[in-house]
C-alpha cells in the first residue's frame, strides 16, 4: 500500500519534511514563518525536542517475514489507518486563504484525524462537512466559561469526536522572535468560532482571557458539559498523568506545546516512557513534538506511545502545496514508518516495544550554561546544519550563489541575471598600468624603493592605504568633502556593509530599516549578524517619506530602536528606481528628526547617463549618513575594494572621542586584517590615470549601459503594447540609468518558471521575490542589462518575449 500523493519525483515539492520546511520558509512571510518556527525563550526545548529523536538508534532484526507492515490503529473505538493525526495548530489561514479546510482535506485523503485549534479560522461546521477523518477540539479553557462552553457545543453539533484540553498555556509562552518582529495577525486572519475580540496579538490577547487560575476540576467541568472523551494535552511528568486519569481524563498527550510555552522543559520523547509506565495502558497514549520522520514514529511507539501528533510539517506542506501539500507530508511520514518497520522486522505496532530501541542517549535537560549537544553520525565526522548558525538555512544567503552562479549553471541559455560590467572594456595590459601609476605616485611624493615595496607586497593598515586618493577623488567628482581618516578601505562594499552593521547594531531590539524589494546583499549580512529588518514596501520612485516614517512609529511603538535605513538613492538594484531631490532631502530631514543614520549605497551614479543629483552624503550636514561605496563597476570588479565613510563623531566613556571610521577599522583588523595592498594600488593608480574623475573615466561604459537599458525597454515595449496592457498584464518600468529593471507580469515569476524559462527557451532572469526580505514581488523578475553585447541582449529580449507569451498561454 502506498501513502503518498505524488508517487514521481516530478509530482512532488520534497522528498522530506525538511525539504517541505525549506520550501515553506520560502514562501510565507518572515514574521509568519517565525510565528510558526520560533519557541519560547532561546528555544533549547525547540532544540531538545528535534536532537531526543535525532539521537535514537534502532536495532533492527532480519528475516523476520513481515511482509507488509500494519499501520493502523483503533482509538476510541475510530480505526486510524496510521499511528499519526495532525497536531492543533492555531491560524491556518495565516498560510494559505482556505486555511483548515485545506488541511482537513488534505488529511483526509489517507483518512488522518485532525485535531482542530480553539483559533481556527473556519468554522467548525465548514471543517466537518469537509473532512473524511475523526475531528477533536482542542481547548484553551478562557476566563469566561460561557466562551468555552459555546467552543464545545459547535463541535458537537458539527459531530467532532473528542476534547483536547491544552493545560500548559496559562498565557502563551515569551517568544523572542514575535516580541522583535511586533507580530500581530495578518489583517483578516480572525478566529472563525470565538466572539470578536481583539485578537492582532496572540500573546496579548492570551494575558486577557485565558484562565490563569486554571487547576484540576477543570477536567472535572468539562465533563460535565460534554459526552466527548477528554485528553489532557501538555503532560511532562508522570504525577501529572496519574493526576489527570484520576480526575476523569480519557487521554494523555505527552507535549511541550513545541518548545513553545516554558524554555528548558523536557524533549517530550525524553519523557514518554516515565508516562506510558504511569498509565500503564489505561487510556490512549499520543505524544507531539519534534517528529519529522517515519522512524521517530516508530520510536515514539515503541516506547509507549499509541500515536503521534505531527505539528508544523503539517503547516509547512499547507504553506507550499495547500490541500494536497499536507497530503505529501502525511504520506512521507507514513511511508518512511513502512520502511522503517520493514527494516527493524516489525510486523504491527503492537509490535514495537522498548527492546526495538537500543539507545536514546538521553540526558537531562541541560544546565542553563551548557550549549547544545552536537550531533555526531557514526563514522566519519559529518556537521549537521542544525547545529550551525540559523542565517546558514535562510533561503538569502542563498541568493548570492544564484546570482554569481546562475549564469554557468545553464551555459546555452542567455542569461539577463548578473550585475556584471560589460568585459569588453576591459585590456589585460591596463591593469598593470594602473599599478606602474600608483607606485610611480608614490616615489613622486618621496618615497625610497624600499618603502615603495613595502606599500605593494606587506600588509597595511587595517583602514586602507589609499584614503587620500578616494577622499580626493570623491571631493572632486561627488561633492562629498570629507577628510581622509573618515575612510575605511574594504574588501568590496560588501564587507563595507558588513563592518557597519557590526558597528552600528549593539542590541537586542535595534532594528534595520530596508527597502521591499532590496539588495539580498546587505539583508544577507544582516542575517549573519542576527539583525532584525524591518521591510518598507517601495513605490515607484523609490522611498515614500510617509512609508518610512510609519515605519519608524511602528517600530518604536513595539519597543524597537530604528537604528539606521538602508538605500540605494540611485538606480537601486533590483528596482532600478531613483529617488528625487525632495525625497533626498525629506529622508536626511527625517533622519534627523528620529535619530536614526542612512546607510547609502550608489554603485551605479558613475556608470549612468545623464546629469547626476547629489548624492546624500553630499548633502549631509549633521554627519546623518554614512557613505557606502564600491569601484566594482567604475574600475573593476576583480579588484575588491570598496570603502565607507563614516565620519560621525564617537565619544567613548572617558571622554575620548575618535571617528566611527576608527571603530569600523578595529572589526575589519579581526575580520580581514587589511585590503589587498595590490588591489589598493590598481585602483588608485586608475583614478589617479583620471585625473580624480571617474566620472569621465569610460564615457564608453556608460553610453554602452544606457544603450542596452533604452533597447530592452523599447523591444519589451514592441512585443507587449501598452494600449494592450489589459490584454497581456506585462509591465515595467524604465530606469534612467544603472543595470537592473523589473519587468511584472500576471503569473508567478518563481523558481519554477525560472527552471522552465531556462530549460524551454534559453534565457535567465532573476525572480524578484529573492529581494523581498518579508515577502512579495512573486509575479515580477529583475533584467539585468549591463552583461550582454547588443546581438546577444536583442536575442535575449526576443526569447524572454516568447517565455513570457507561453506562461500567458
Amino acid at each position: 500500500m502506498s501513502y503518498r500523493v505524488g508517487q514521481n519525483r516530478e509530482d512532488t515539492c520534497g522528498l522530506t519534511l525538511e525539504e517541505y520546511a525549506y520550501r515553506a520558509q520560502q514562501v510565507l512571510d518572515r514574521q509568519v514563518w517565525d510565528f510558526i518556527e520560533g519557541g519560547a525563550g532561546d528555544e533549547r526545548t525547540v532544540l531538545a525536542n528535534r536532537q531526543a529523536f535525532a539521537d535514537v538508534v534502532l536495532r533492527p532484526r532480519v528475516l523476520a517475514g513481515v511482509g507488509e507492515p500494519v499501520l493502523s490503529i483503533d482509538i476510541f473505538g475510530r480505526h486510524w489507518p496510521t499511528p499519526i493525526a495532525v497536531a492543533p495548530l492555531a491560524y491556518h489561514t495565516m498560510v494559505t486563504p482556505d486555511g483548515e479546510l485545506a488541511t482537513v482535506r488534505g488529511a483526509g485523503v489517507s483518512g488522518t484525524p485532525v485535531v482542530v485549534s480553539t483559533f481556527a479560522g473556519k468554522r467548525f461546521d465548514e471543517l466537518a462537512a469537509a473532512a473524511s477523518g475523526p475531528l477533536w477540539l482542542q481547548l484553551y479553557c478562557f476566563r469566561d466559561r460561557r466562551t468555552t462552553r459555546h467552543l464545545i457545543e459547535q463541535a458537537e453539533a458539527a459531530g467532532f469526536e473528542a476534547l483536547v484540553l491544552t493545560v500548559d498555556a496559562p498565557r502563551l509562552g515569551r517568544r523572542l522572535r514575535d516580541l522583535r518582529n511586533g507580530f500581530r495577525l495578518p489583517a483578516g486572519v480572525v478566529p472563525a468560532n470565538l466572539p470578536s475580540s481583539d485578537f492582532a496579538s496572540p500573546s496579548d490577547h492570551s494575558r486577557l482571557a485565558f484562565d490563569s487560575a486554571l487547576d484540576w476540576s477543570v477536567v472535572s467541568w468539562l465533563r460535565s458539559v460534554s459526552t466527548l472523551p477528554v485528553l489532557v494535552k501538555g503532560i511532562l511528568a508522570p504525577a501529572d498523568a496519574e493526576r489527570a486519569l484520576a480526575e476523569g481524563a480519557s487521554g494523555i498527550i505527552v507535549s511541550n506545546h513545541g518548545g513553545r510555552q516554558l524554555d528548558r522543559a523536557p524533549a517530550s520523547f525524553e519523557v514518554l516512557p516515565e508516562i506510558a509506565a504511569a498509565t500503564a495502558g489505561r487510556c490512549p497514549l499520543l505524544v507531539d513534538g519534534g517528529i519529522r520522520r517515519g522512524s521517530d514514529v516508530l520510536a515514539a511507539v515503541a516506547l509507549g506511545a499509541d500515536a503521534v501528533l505531527l505539528g508544523r510539517p503539517v503547516l509547512h506542506g499547507l504553506a507550499v502545496g495547500g490541500g494536497e501539500g499536507v497530503a505529501e507530508v502525511l504520506g512521507i511520514v507514513a511511508e518512511e514508518l513502512v520502511e522503517a518497520m520493514l527494516m527493524t522486522g516489525t510486523a504491527t505496532l503492537a509490535d514495537a516495544g522498548p527492546a526495538l530501541v537500543a539507545s536514546t542517549g538521553r540526558s537531562a535537560a541541560p544546565a542553563p550554561a551548557a550549549a547544545p549537544r552536537l550531533e555526531r553520525p557514526s563514522g566519519a565526522l559529518a556537521l549537521r546544519k542544525r547545529d550551525l548558525h540559523q542565517s546558514l538555512s535562510d533561503p538569502v544567503l542563498d541568493t548570492m550563489n544564484f546570482l554569481n552562479e546562475i549564469t554557468d549553471r545553464y551555459p546555452d541559455a542567455i542569461s539577463f541575471a548578473p550585475g556584471r560590467p560589460y568585459e569588453e572594456f576591459y585590456d589585460l595590459e591596463q591593469v598593470f598600468d594602473y599599478v606602474r601609476r600608483y607606485v610611480h605616485g608614490l616615489a613622486e611624493q618621496g618615497m625610497s624603493k624600499a618603502q615603495v615595496v613595502r606599500s605593494i607586497y606587506q600588509y597595511g593598515p587595517a583602514a586602507g592605504q589609499i584614503r587620500e586618493v578616494i577622499a580626493q577623488w570623491l571631493r572632486e567628482d561627488e561633492g562629498i568633502d570629507v577628510p581622509a581618516e573618515s575612510l575605511v578601505v574594504t574588501v568590496g562594499c560588501q564587507e563595507a556593509m558588513f563592518l557597519v552593521l557590526r558597528a552600528l547594531f549593539a542590541r537586542p531590539e535595534d532594528v534595520l530599516l530596508v527597502s521591499s524589494p532590496c539588495y539580498v546583499g546587505l539583508t544577507g549580512a544582516a542575517s549573519l549578524l542576527d539583525i532584525d529588518v524591518l521591510a518598507i514596501e517601495e513605490g515607484d520612485q523609490g522611498f515614500s517619506g510617509t512609508a518610512v516614517e510609519d515605519a519608524v512609529r511602528r517600530a518604536l511603538a513595539d519597543g524597537r530602536r530604528p537604528r539606521a535605513l538602508y538605500v540605494v538613492p540611485d538606480h537601486s538594484n533590483p528596482s532600478g528606481n531613483t529617488m528625487s531631490l525632495a525625497a533626498r532631502a525629506e529622508l536626511l530631514e527625517l533622519a534627523g528628526r528620529h535619530g536614526i543614520l542612512l546607510l547609502e549605497d550608489s554603485p551605479y551614479r558613475l556608470v549612468s547617463p545623464g546629469e547626476r543629483l547629489p548624492s546624500l552624503k553630499a548633502l549631509d550636514r549633521e554627519h546623518r549618513v554614512i557613505h557606502l561605496g564600491s569601484f566594482s563597476k567604475t574600475v573593476f570588479p576583480g579588484a575588491r575594494v570598496g570603502f565607507a565613510v563614516a565620519d560621525q563623531p564617537v565619544e567613548g566613556s572617558n571622554g575620548e572621542r575618535s571617528l566611527l571610521a576608527d571603530e569600523i577599522a578595529k572589526i575589519k583588523s579581526m575580520v580581514t586584517v587589511n585590503t589587498s595592498s595590490l588591489s589598493q594600488a590598481a585602483v588608485a593608480g586608475a583614478l589617479m590615470s583620471a585625473g580624480g574623475l571617474l566620472s569621465s573615466f569610460n564615457p564608453a561604459a556608460t553610453d554602452f549601459y544606457a544603450n542596452a537599458m533604452q533597447l530592452t525597454v523599447q523591444a519589451l515595449a514592441e512585443s507587449f503594447p501598452a494600449d494592450r496592457h489589459d490584454t497581456h498584464g506585462v509591465s515595467w518600468n524604465e530606469p534612467s540609468g544603472g543595470f537592473f529593471l523589473t519587468v511584472r507580469v500576471p503569473f508567478r515569476a518563481d523558481a519554477d518558471a525560472l527552471a522552465r524559462s531556462a530549460q524551454r527557451f534559453g534565457v535567465v532572469w532573476t525572480p524578484m521575490s529573492y529581494f523581498h526580505p518579508s515577502g512579495g514581488g512573486e509575479k515580477a523578475l529583475r533584467l539585468s542589462v549591463s552583461y550582454l553585447a547588443p546581438e546577444r541582449l536583442t536575442e535575449g529580449v526576443a526569447r524572454l518575449v516568447r517565455f513570457i507569451r507561453s506562461e500567458l498561454g
